[in-house]
């Protein structure tokens, strides 16, 4: 018997120090979530005239999902720390599941930063073709702008495959230290800029699956053992009815 209580005391210990690292988690998320939110990269794209423009939808839907998850990462480290003091079986089994929820969310994150992010690669380099085109075609004002902020925001100059047929664009629209000989592509400067964040997001969602998956075995532990033990208490215990 005493040998069940330390483990389960060892146990209570690990819920401590994981319910700790999981509102670091949450708090982690919730900045990451504003910084690509608040990103001037993905503002200044979101903000082309466009009919269909991903982006808008891209930072609204990266915006709720991180509150969320954050949100729920905050309540599981949060009943994580009252099971762990006051031996309450509710808690212990809200908190298993915000962690499996969290976990389902962070494999979806994960697997669609590995195979899908490409889709928000291919929506940042359109909104750049169409409003490139749309200077290159009818040089209006408002294109002009638009892509002018966009080269100022990616310190970039034009597209490289047309760096010859279209001077007179980084002319007007690229800072006069880009338009020099060294000249960066911008489709090739979203690519780099997208890529290292996606891979900063991936490291952030396996971190967040395994500490999950860790989160679960000792909620679920931690369950049993308090159903065992109220079974202990109540064990020989017997109400006696009068005649």
């Amino acid at each position: 018997m005493g040998q069940k209580c330390g483990w389960v005391q060892a146990t209570k210990c690990q819920l401590l120090v994981t319910s700790l690292l999981v509102m670091l988690l949450g708090l982690s998320i919730a900045i990451l979530t504003m910084i690509t939110y608040r990103e001037k990269r993905f503002i200044v794209l979101s903000e082309v005239a466009s009919e269909t423009n991903p982006i808008r939808t891209f930072r609204s839907l990266v915006l709720y999902a991180g509150i969320c998850l954050s949100s729920i990462l905050t309540v599981a480290a949060v009943l994580g720390i009252v099971a762990t003091w006051r031996d309450m079986k509710s808690a212990v089994a809200v908190g298993f599941l915000c962690f499996a929820v969290v976990f389902c969310a962070s494999v979806q994150a994960a697997y669609w930063t590995i195979t899908n992010s490409t889709e928000a690669e291919d929506a940042m380099m359109d909104m750049y073709d169409f409003v490139y085109e749309e200077v290159r075609s009818n040089s209006s004002s408002n294109g002009r702008q638009e892509l002018l902020t966009i080269h100022e925001t990616f310190l970039c100059c034009g597209k490289k495959l047309l760096f010859e047929e279209a001077s007179h664009i980084e002319k007007e629209t690229c800072q006069s230290e880009m338009t020099g000989t060294t000249k960066e592509d911008c489709l090739q400067e979203i690519h780099i800029f997208l890529k290292k964040h996606i891979r900063f997001v991936s490291i952030v969602m396996i971190i967040t699956t395994i500490i999950m998956v860790y989160g679960m075995i000792l909620t679920s532990f931690l369950c049993f053992s308090i159903h065992f033990n109220n079974s202990l208490d109540r064990k020989d215990k017997y109400v006696l009815a009068g005649r």
